[in-house]
């Protein structure tokens, strides 16, 4: 009896018939002999969860840069988030549980210390320039597992690579990730920034709150709910215009009240700063680069890139140690 075999004949009969199946994925980058246990995406989904980069995700900033406090969001609890936000949508309107969860858990592997900041400060150093999404797809393609990379499915790669706002993935479950993300961002941010003292609940306008609710329990209930009742038995993962108006309102509320603000912003020039000088010192220092990324400068990778690799790779913490080393002198014990 092969089980993975048994488990994709009730694919077919028990998802929508919109949802992408394991059996019909296009495949790997690399052919490989299948499980005779877990279909594709199952695999997918337990090779990311096993990986180094994965569990990194614990010590990278989400929104506030080395918080004080336990209860703020790292970039690993926004990842586990999104998964639950996506897996219950896609659990509603029977898609494919599996891809929704390999997507999410490994849509920002690639995601640099100190969040966006570390974004930009690569994205303005390294000539190839710098992507979180990008990065991701390279982290699972080439950095993962000493160079071999995860191999994972297309499908995977696609959900990816197409998770923010811009995107377009090719499956209805990437597409239902790329909302999850969303809502979960303007979810937590907003409950991370009460927490701080930022915002007060009573600052979100009533014309928001009067479509999607008065707390953020609320909207992201009213979010999910939206999404699920509007694209049910559709070939389309949307919302109605009208929440989806509500939802951009209170998007560019965030931005104009906590990702532009001062106070929750103050920190993040100097984590720029940090980033820019790591990136400077090992574009002239090759040598001090870890074995396994001097390796991908012999094997034709560009260095620049490879440098970008190392740091995006780092942890907040690992980070400023590594600054500390190079650049803050030691006391001398005789």
């Amino acid at each position: 009896m092969n089980i993975r075999e048994n488990l994709e004949q009730l694919e077919f009969k028990n998802l929508s018939p919109y949802a992408m199946h394991s059996a019909e994925s296009k495949g790997r980058l690399k052919d490989e002999e299948q499980c005779d246990i877990r279909p594709v995406f199952q695999r997918d989904r337990d090779r990311i969860l096993h990986s180094k980069s994965f569990r990194r995700l614990k010590d990278k900033t989400q929104v506030f840069l080395t918080p004080d406090g336990d209860h703020y969001r790292t970039r690993l609890t926004h990842t586990l988030e999104v998964s639950q936000n996506a897996r219950t949508i896609a659990k509603a309107l029977r898609m494919n549980e599996d891809l929704v969860e390999a997507i999410a858990l490994g849509h920002d592997l690639g995601h640099t210390p100190f969040g966006h900041a570390g974004e930009r400060a690569l994205n303005a150093v390294c000539p190839y320039g710098f992507e979180h999404a990008k990065q991701s797809v390279r982290t699972v393609d080439i950095l993962e597992k000493n160079g071999q990379g995860l191999n994972l499915t297309m499908e995977v790669r696609d959900g990816i690579l197409n998770h923010q706002t811009k995107g377009e993935p090719s499956t209805l479950e990437g597409k239902i990730v790329r909302f999850s993300d969303k809502i979960a961002y303007i979810h937590h941010d907003m409950d991370d920034a009460i927490r701080a003292g930022i915002l007060r609940e009573e600052d979100v306008p009533e014309e928001i709150c009067s479509v999607i609710g008065h707390s953020t329990g609320e909207r992201l209930d009213h979010f999910i709910h939206d999404i699920v009742s509007t694209s049910y038995d559709s070939n389309e993962i949307k919302m109605s215009e009208l929440v989806a108006k509500a939802m951009k309102d209170l998007r560019q509320f965030m931005f104009e009240n906590v990702y532009t603000n001062p106070l929750a912003k103050a920190e993040e020039s100097k984590a720029e700063m940090l980033i820019q000088t790591l990136y400077n010192y090992y574009r002239h220092h090759l040598e001090k680069l870890p074995d396994d990324f001097k390796r991908l400068i012999t094997q034709g990778e560009p260095e620049e890139m490879v440098i970008s690799d190392y740091i995006a790779a780092m942890t907040d913490r690992f980070a400023i140690a590594k600054y500390e080393d190079i650049y803050i002198p030691k006391t001398w014990h005789g």
